[in-house]
């Protein structure tokens, strides 16, 4: 009897688990909540490590095609003190063991190796239960319903299908962003490098990298109480800068430019995570991938890393088990639990390292490891 999969989010994870059920000849439907692979920008750079992102894209055939996507060079690393001093220093290496793609650029090549019919676009989750013959029932916005004999939510931080298996909810770091981008500018350039700048103190920092075009993104970070996130209104976008440039006060001004010659649409984003060891008991017919299985903060680098890793071992699991969906779903969440555990501590450990009292210092320790 065919047994039907039911994907909920069109990030990495869901895609690639797609993918490598599709060469397989299982077939799955990913639901996604945007209503066409254009309809938000997807972000900046991700670095995809050997051990992890580029083993599952192997494990989906798209290795060859990911090379193509690699920008040799970029993954160039500068970090500096407020006075823009310059502590660590290292160059782009041609054949990084964690080269950089445009996030956008993935995920189009994820979503072109799937049948055009696999993804259903605009369909945003309104509810997940559980009804008769262990199947769950998916209610979506725009009005229709679909049963699953498996439910895979990767649906990110805030997923709807997690609270069928755990009540744990993500918590507020107590770190900030806010998102800044500038045009191409050659006084950007010269502060930056070729890759990525990291300028960073106790609290706060701030963190760029410069496009292919020359062009600037990345974002600011504060460590803030809610209280006062909330405080901040950026329906004037001069005055929201305004107040974000002067927690900056003292700074080198070659690095507060980043914040007042940002024309990007600026918003504040509170950093959460879910907790380190997040485990759930076994329930048949459902599990997650990716951040709704363990979200964490960004200073792993690990997030899509293990979310294409999460759905190409899925996958593989429900390969190698062709007649037991409820062995194969059980078997991955007995390696995924101890894998996310160990890097989600280390993200939490790597957040402290950034904007923590020995800030740049630890950070500069931290790159002196991997250079």
């Amino acid at each position: 009897m065919r047994r039907t999969i039911a994907i909920i989010g069109a990030g990495p994870g869901g895609l690639i688990l797609a993918r490598i059920l599709h060469l397989h000849g299982i077939e799955a439907t990913v639901y996604e909540a945007e209503t066409s692979p254009a309809a938000r920008k997807q972000g900046s750079l991700l670095d995809i490590h050997e051990h992890n992102g580029q083993r599952a894209l192997k494990a989906a055939r798209l290795h060859d095609d990911f090379r193509h996507l690699v920008r040799p060079g970029e993954d160039a690393k500068r970090i500096v003190d407020r006075n823009g001093t310059i502590l660590f220093d290292r160059s782009g290496q041609t054949l990084s063991p964690r080269p950089e793609v445009d996030r956008g650029e993935l995920r189009r090549m994820l979503i072109a190796s799937l049948p055009p019919a696999a993804i259903r676009w605009g369909y945003k989750v309104m509810s997940v239960s559980l009804v008769a013959n262990g199947q769950h029932e998916i209610v979506f916005a725009n009005g229709a319903r679909t049963t699953a004999d498996l439910l895979v939510g990767a649906d990110g931080a805030w997923s709807k299908v997690r609270p069928l298996l755990t009540p744990a909810r993500p918590v507020y770091s107590g770190t900030c962003f806010i998102e800044i981008a500038c045009p191409v500018a050659d006084r950007h350039r010269a502060v930056i490098g070729t890759g990525t700048l990291m300028a960073v103190a106790p609290g706060k920092g701030i963190i760029v990298h410069r496009n292919a075009d020359g062009s600037v993104t990345g974002y600011v970070a504060l460590n803030r109480p809610e209280t006062w996130v909330r405080l901040v209104d950026f329906s004037n976008v001069s005055k929201g800068l305004g107040i974000i440039a002067r927690q900056f006060t003292g700074w080198a001004s070659h690095l507060t430019r980043f914040i007042t010659d940002s024309n990007a649409d600026p918003a504040i984003r509170l950093i959460h995570a879910l907790p380190p060891g997040l485990r759930w008991p076994h329930r048949p017919g459902v599990t997650l991938i990716g951040d709704a299985a363990h979200l964490m903060s960004p200073f792993a680098g690990e997030g899509a890393n293990l979310a294409l890793y999460d759905g190409a071992e899925l996958g593989q699991s429900l390969i190698a088990h062709p007649d037991d969906m409820n062995a194969a779903v059980a078997a991955y969440e007995a390696a995924l639990f101890p894998r996310s555990h160990a890097v989600a501590r280390r993200s939490a450990q790597n957040l402290d390292l950034f904007f923590g009292p020995d800030a740049p210092a630890s950070v500069v320790d931290l790159f002196d490891q991997f250079a």
